[in-house]
């Protein structure tokens, strides 16, 4: 039921008459009565960061950096492509593949939708912005659905280990066009700084994203703490956090969708190619090696051999 009530909040905005959020009790304009002074507080430090547009200048920033490296890696490296006609590994379980899918689905949605309302000042705002605004809580609720699943069903992989640091090292081998044995597990250091920025750091974005969806003015403190403080502290980390978490989604989709030539196919069938196993997760290999999961692979040999 209380999905429920999620989803019908989310989704009431868009079956709205067109009244102005200010007619409404929840967005009232009594709320902004409230605000005694812009100067106590996390007031300036939120009133220069946003008032100056800084979030909004970071994020566009960064992501053209991403952007103009990751076309250059293409371009000058290239993606690794893997024998795809070879034994397959099996990696992820429908219930896996499904959950990673919502969370897929909702991420897209979200960074998109919190960079419009970054800007949208430059938007003009009107239904456009509220529009983003409203699929971006409903993105929101899609992502509450995965998050605690794979969380806790990749916690036990995400562990970092000794030789995380020697694939930092080296990038992951991402910087050569030669193919050889890289030192990760079933998720490399990459994909684990992606899960932790992703999932418990996606759990702060709900719950700051409902701070300022849900805080009444009105109400008492929490915690010792104003709410109109907790307000000023919630947006300044949803919109830091949130910046971090579009790079990375940038990352992380480069890195699925051209980076590795195939590599997001795991995520559709559940299998990876045996070569890109042995290759990109050799400490995995090795691992299923040892218990007796998979055969000795023919890669043992040719790579051996270079």
């Amino acid at each position: 039921m209380k999905l429920l009530s999620w989803l019908l909040l989310g989704l009431a905005p868009l079956f709205a008459d067109g009244s102005n959020q200010q007619d409404s009790p929840l967005w009232g304009q009594a709320r902004l009565l409230n605000i005694d002074t812009y100067t106590d507080g996390f007031a300036p430090l939120w009133v220069n960061l946003q008032g100056g547009h800084y979030f909004a200048y970071a994020l566009v920033i960064l992501v053209l950096a991403v952007v103009v490296a990751f076309a250059l890696h293409y371009l000058v490296i290239g993606p690794k492509h893997f024998d795809h006609h070879g034994k397959k590994i099996y990696a992820f379980n429908a219930f896996i593949r499904a959950m990673h899918a919502l969370a897929a689905i909702s991420w897209i949605i979200l960074v998109p939708t919190g960079a419009i309302m970054m800007w949208g000042e430059s938007f003009g705002g009107g239904a456009f912005v509220r529009f983003a605004k409203n699929a971006h809580g409903i993105a929101t609720i899609i992502f509450c659905i995965a998050v605690l699943p794979l969380l806790f069903s990749w916690l036990k992989r995400m562990l970092p280990a000794i030789y995380d640091i020697k694939w930092m090292l080296i990038v992951g081998g991402y910087l050569s066009k030669k193919k050889r044995p890289v030192p990760a597990g079933k998720f490399n250091a990459g994909q684990k700084s992606w899960f932790w920025i992703a999932f418990p750091g996606g759990l702060v974005m709900i719950i700051t994203g409902a701070a300022m969806y849900f805080l009444d003015f009105n109400g008492g403190d929490i915690f010792g703490i104003s709410q109109i403080e907790l307000l000023r502290i919630s947006a300044i980390i949803h919109n830091a956090l949130g910046i971090v978490c579009a790079v990375f989604l940038l990352v992380h989709i480069y890195m699925a969708c051209f980076a590795i030539a195939g590599a997001i196919h795991s995520m559709i069938h559940g299998y990876k190619e045996e070569e890109e196993v042995f290759i990109l997760h050799h400490e995995w290999y090795k691992e299923l090696r040892q218990k007796g999961k998979i055969e000795r692979s023919k890669y043992e040999e040719q790579y051996k051999a270079q």
